[in-house]
């Protein structure tokens, strides 16, 4: 998961680069859509991990499991 965050990353830094070498501002906007998105993705997988440590006390992989319903 961390090397998919990395590799989306850098796309958006490859867009901000090429926006800046071709003097047009897509790019740019582009690629705070991605960061923003990201940053939101990450957010609502943190608030999952805490919930569920807050109804479990413990974030196991054997707890995760038993939420299959």
């Amino acid at each position: 998961m961390i090397a998919l965050e990395l590799m989306v990353v850098s796309v958006s830094l490859n867009f901000i680069f090429f926006s800046l070498y071709l003097d047009d501002i897509v790019g740019q906007v582009f690629s705070l859509l991605i960061i923003s998105t990201i940053g939101a993705e990450s957010a609502l997988g943190l608030a999952l991990i805490l919930v569920l440590y807050r109804l479990k006390q413990d974030i196991g992989v054997d707890i995760i499991n038993s939420l299959k319903g």
